[in-house]
């Protein structure tokens, strides 16, 4: 069976200067699948500077890996010509973090949906792309009389966000990425805009690749997760069982920051060193070493990822003892 999305052994290093090359890995080693047959929404967690966003641009083939390959239905999504690559940018949608920014200001709600209709020849005529703007928008929570025929600036910032996911859901997606898509909304539109990205799941069978650096939003809209620090993979497993029971220092720190509505519990439980690495300085062993309570000798090298359980793994020698798996078998622990 052919997978939606695969990921092989993909790496991303960034490098700058002319006399003096510095180079930073933005991605390190990662492999991940997505099921055909089987629509999900997975969770990409991880603070700034983690390498959520290079992912996102790998996968929407904005960017190409420096290393390792990136397969939609089984062909190299850098290879593909035609109408298969036609179709590749038709059944892969983004949205965005800043739900203003990806609208052009001059142009109405109405201009900005019948775009990719006119472009993908979703429609025969003008009342029948109108009629795909209003299931598009009814589908998302926006009454159409609204917001067609106005622009941008007049509209809020939950609306502008749910227009993004309207517009995707139009040429009828097989994979979503919404890379933050709720960090700029107010936080009483949030469910609202999670709650969709979940009916795209359920009633429209798309796949949604949700990127985040809140566990709180991933727990609740989420089936699986990966947590990523420095470009390489942390944690990754049952959302249910990361968040709850997290296994590696680095996914304690951020499960740690979750303000919980539990006045007993006190933020800060986890001891976190206080220097953070430059960026651009060049890691060896364990991303996460310079930080980590815990660190020992054997954190000069780079980790396996350790197997938990059926759903769950770690790549931290604390767990040393435990079944070593392979990278590219990491998505067989992710649960659809």
């Amino acid at each position: 069976m052919t997978n939606l999305l695969e990921l092989k052994n993909v790496s991303k290093i960034y490098s700058r200067g002319l006399l003096s090359r510095v180079s930073t890995t933005a991605l390190n080693n990662v492999s991940l699948s997505l099921d055909s047959e089987h629509p999900t929404v997975m969770t990409v967690a991880g603070e700034s500077g983690s390498g959520k966003t290079t992912l996102a641009m790998l996968l929407l083939g904005f960017i190409e890996p420096t290393s390792g390959q990136i397969f939609y239905k089984g062909q190299d999504i850098h290879a593909l010509r035609g109408e298969d690559r036609m179709m590749f940018r038709r059944e892969v949608q983004a949205v965005f973090q800043d739900p203003f920014a990806v609208f052009n200001p001059f142009y109405t709600v109405d201009h900005l949906l019948a775009v990719p209709i006119k472009r993908f020849k979703l429609a025969k005529s003008k009342s029948e792309a109108q009629d795909k703007m209003v299931e598009a928008l009814t589908a998302v929570g926006l009454r159409p009389g609204d917001v067609l025929g106005r622009f941008p600036h007049q509209l809020s910032g939950g609306q502008r966000q749910r227009i993004n996911v309207a517009r995707a859901l139009m040429l009828r997606p097989k994979l979503l990425v919404a890379d933050e898509p709720v960090s700029m909304v107010d936080a009483s539109l949030r469910a609202n805009i999670l709650e969709t990205l979940r009916s795209l799941q359920k009633n429209y069978g798309v796949s949604v690749i949700y990127i985040t650096h809140d566990l709180t939003t991933a727990y609740h809209v989420a089936k699986s997760i990966v947590v990523l620090y420095r470009g390489s993979v942390m944690e990754a497993g049952d959302v249910d069982a990361v968040i709850k029971s997290p296994q590696h220092p680095y996914t304690r720190l951020l499960v740690d920051s979750i303000p919980w509505p539990d006045i007993d519990r006190r933020w800060g439980e986890t001891e976190i060193k206080a220097r953070e690495m430059d960026l651009t300085e060049q890691v060896v062993g364990c991303r996460f070493s310079s930080r980590c309570p815990f660190v020992m000798e054997k954190c000069s090298q780079d980790p396996p990822l350790f197997q938990l359980n059926n759903y769950q793994a770690a790549s931290c020698f604390l767990l040393e003892g435990q079944p070593v798996i392979a990278p590219e078998k990491l998505s067989d622990l992710l649960p659809v």
